[in-house]
């Protein structure tokens, strides 16, 4: 029997006898190595990011509100720009989705005109005792003016057909001369109460997204009322700054044709109020957005779309060599198009709660600045619709950056981005992702992992994120940042961090259960979590020969802001 177990094994080969062995583990990824020169300046950094907009300028006031306008004062070293909707709605002051009031003008039983400017100064008093900087919209008609006056207060909430919120106050003027004298008495009385220096500094616009519903009359009309508002502007504040026309996203050819056309009638046609040839246009503004999707069960952004809208918009107005100079301002730069509509209605929306939201805005604020390189174009700024929705649920997936007073991780990029100063300085950075890649639909395909770096006299800040159009998880990425330029021996890191453990208010949520009821004691640990948080304790830093190099590790969907002072 011994002989015949022998002879067994001896037939099964020596295959048999090996011992099961655990499969070889994948290699490492190799680091993404990133080089800043800081002695390499390569353009200016205009704060494109000190801007806000939201529908319901009565919000403005609220109990959330307030504390958030004093969060995104405080986050800038210069006036953050405020845009909102419905400031000559007619109304009663109450807030709802997409819809706000300030009853400044009515009109007696005589058809004269009445001005109250109580709601409006209260919404103004907010932002100027903050330092802010009004970016004041010429709308929307007032009920007594419209030419199609009903109906005129929507009450639409998430999940109706959004055309319902295009009612009376979307309607051009029944008398124009009207509108102009209306226009008039708010920047005279805007002058009689902040003075005339302080108003000089606010940018002053027509309306929102004429070429869609906003705008009920045709591109003529719009024309008309353009021409209207600029000579009662500057008639009350001749040194007053004038901008339009707002429309949506030029990549799409029926908007680019409305842009085409205002500006052309500002170059040449004539004026509908003064019938000389021209209007004065003092800056240039019109959206960008982007286009997620739910897919394969996750959303998938849509960055290409946004920066195409932006391309063309520069494209345009690159067209006119008289204009070409003029600043521009994006008037709405977000990852789709309405924040109003929640995670509930739109699953679409799902990425705004967490890190998703954060490092999209990183990536595409950053090719912001190199769009401007590209095109030579003067790229003031570049607003992010999104304030807060007062009273609603707990992270109801709106695009805003605080709920029920609770900072989402989306505020901390902005608070990353009012560390950086001077002069943005190159990076190097054979792993990037181009501008072609990106319109492409390059994100798709592979991590997109840079950088935006800028540098002054005694400190350097470096912008890192880990995006993914995908919102799946992925290992982390290594990064071995070398910085060249360091004009000291030693520096002083502070290393920020927004991820899954940092600045993060949401995932501090979820790990309490995700409570609508939440506690007083939950309340203080979500503020704190929703607050911009350091990776470690601020360490020293040798350079040797004025380089230095820093590894970390950086998740997908991280965000990473290195500052060094020295």
């Amino acid at each position: 029997m011994k002989n015949l177990s022998l002879l067994l094994l001896g037939l099964a080969g020596p295959a048999a006898l090996a011992q099961p062995t655990a499969p070889t583990p994948p290699a490492p990824a190799a680091p993404v190595a990133i080089g800043v020169d800081l002695a390499r300046p390569v353009g200016p950094l205009p704060p494109l990011w000190a801007y806000f907009g939201y529908d319901e300028p009565n919000y403005t006031y609220m109990k959330d509100g307030q504390p958030l306008l004093t969060e995104l004062a405080a986050l800038s070293p210069v006036p953050v720009y405020v845009r909102v909707h419905n400031m000559l709605t007619t109304g009663d002051g109450t807030a709802s989705f997409k819809w706000g009031s300030t009853n400044a003008y009515t009109e007696d039983k005589k058809g004269r005109p009445v001005y109250d400017w109580t709601i409006v100064d209260r919404i103004f008093d907010s932002y100027i005792q903050r330092g802010m900087k009004p970016i004041a919209q010429l709308g929307f008609m007032p009920e007594a003016l419209s030419s199609h006056p009903l109906p005129y207060r929507h009450h639409w909430k998430p999940g109706d057909n959004y055309n319902d919120i295009y009612t009376g106050w979307a309607y051009p003027p029944k008398d124009y001369a009207k509108w102009g004298e209306l226009v008039y008495q708010w920047v005279k009385h805007s002058v009689a109460r902040y003075g005339e220096a302080e108003v000089k500094t606010w940018r002053w616009e027509l309306w929102n997204e004429p070429n869609i519903g906003y705008w009920k009359g045709t591109p003529e009309e719009y024309q008309k009322l353009f021409d209207y508002s600029e000579a009662a502007v500057h008639r009350a504040l001749p040194a007053a700054q004038l901008g339009g026309p707002e429309t949506t996203g030029p990549g799409w050819d029926k908007a680019a044709d409305f842009l085409r056309s205002f500006l052309q009638h500002c170059v040449s046609g004539t004026n509908y109020a003064t019938g000389k040839t021209g209007t004065r246009l003092d800056f240039i503004t019109y959206h960008a957005k982007g286009a997620p999707k739910l897919t394969g069960g996750h959303v998938r952004m849509n960055m290409a779309t946004q920066l195409r809208d932006v391309q063309a918009g520069m494209e345009i107005l690159n067209s006119f060599p008289t204009l070409r100079q003029l600043p521009i301002i994006l008037g709405e730069n977000d990852p789709e198009g309405c924040a109003a509509c929640g995670v509930q209605t739109n699953p679409d929306n799902a990425y705004r709660n967490g890190t998703m939201f954060s490092s999209y805005t990183a990536a595409s604020y950053a090719r912001l600045y190199e769009l401007a390189d590209q095109q030579k174009i003067n790229l003031a700024g570049a607003v992010s619709w999104s304030f807060e929705f007062e009273d609603q649920p707990w992270f109801a997936g709106f695009r805003d950056l605080a709920t029920n007073g609770v900072d989402k991780p989306v505020l901390n990029v902005f608070r990353m981005l009012g560390q950086m100063g001077g002069q943005r300085v190159a990076v190097a950075n054979a792993q990037a992702m181009s501008l072609p890649d990106i319109l492409k639909q390059g994100q798709n395909e592979r991590a997109d992992i840079g950088a935006l770096a800028t540098a002054d006299a005694h400190s350097a800040a470096i912008l890192v994120w880990n995006y993914h159009n995908d919102d799946l998880p992925a290992p982390p990425a290594e990064i071995e940042l070398t910085l060249r330029g360091v004009a000291a021996e030693k520096a002083l890191l502070q290393h920020y961090r927004i991820d899954q453990e940092h600045s993060n208010s949401y995932a501090a949520w979820q790990a309490l259960g995700s409570p609508q009821q939440v506690s007083p004691a939950q309340r203080a640990t979500l503020a704190q979590a929703g607050q911009l948080a350091l990776l470690t304790s601020p360490s020293w830093v040798s350079a040797k020969n004025g380089a230095a190099v820093l590894h970390f590790t950086l998740p997908r969907q991280g965000v990473s802001l290195l500052r060094l002072s020295w």
